[in-house]
């Protein structure tokens, strides 16, 4: 009824899909957990064949000519956990980002032409035969996947406990 005595025979107007507030959808926790650990094994995975072509390589670790651990072998042990802990991190805050719909289109966009070229960039460095022997290379695959794994789970851990 409105205000003159006038009877309202439709019920109040409804807002186009354009005005309508969208719905914030929640994506569960452990994907998102899941999701940034794998990628941020892979990448530490491509840290550690990047850094055995440069004579960065945790094989050095096992190899049995000195007292000391050779300063490459640390630094790949720094630059592996750092590249896992980072990319754990950064990849679950664009993820939850991108589920809550805070991302534009374009950005996302950018990011999967970003990944992409990173990758195949990587794959193109890291295509001819490893330096590495086969033993002490298996190794230290198994090693950087383990520290990969926990750094990743770290770094997305930290990310989405605080969001």
């Amino acid at each position: 009824m409105l205000g003159n005595g006038a009877v309202l025979l439709r019920g109040p107007r409804a807002l186009s899909y354009k005005r309508a507030m969208s719905e914030t959808i929640h994506f569960p926790r452990h994907l998102i957990l899941a999701g940034a650990m794998a990628a941020g094994i892979l990448l530490a995975l491509a840290v550690h064949m990047l850094g055995a072509r440069y004579g960065l390589d945790l094989g050095g670790l096992w190899q049995s000519d000195g007292a000391f651990m050779p300063a490459g072998s640390a630094i790949a042990w720094w630059l592996i956990a750092t590249v896992g802990f980072s990319s754990g991190y950064f990849i679950a805050n664009i993820m939850h980002s991108a589920v809550s719909g805070e991302i534009p289109q374009r950005a996302r966009n950018f990011l999967v032409v970003v990944g992409v070229l990173m990758l195949a960039g990587i794959g193109q460095a890291i295509s001819g035969p490893s330096p590495v022997p086969s033993a002490a290379g298996v190794l230290a695959g198994l090693a950087v996947l383990c520290l990969g794994a926990l750094m990743a789970f770290c770094g997305a851990h930290f990310a989405l406990r605080k969001s």
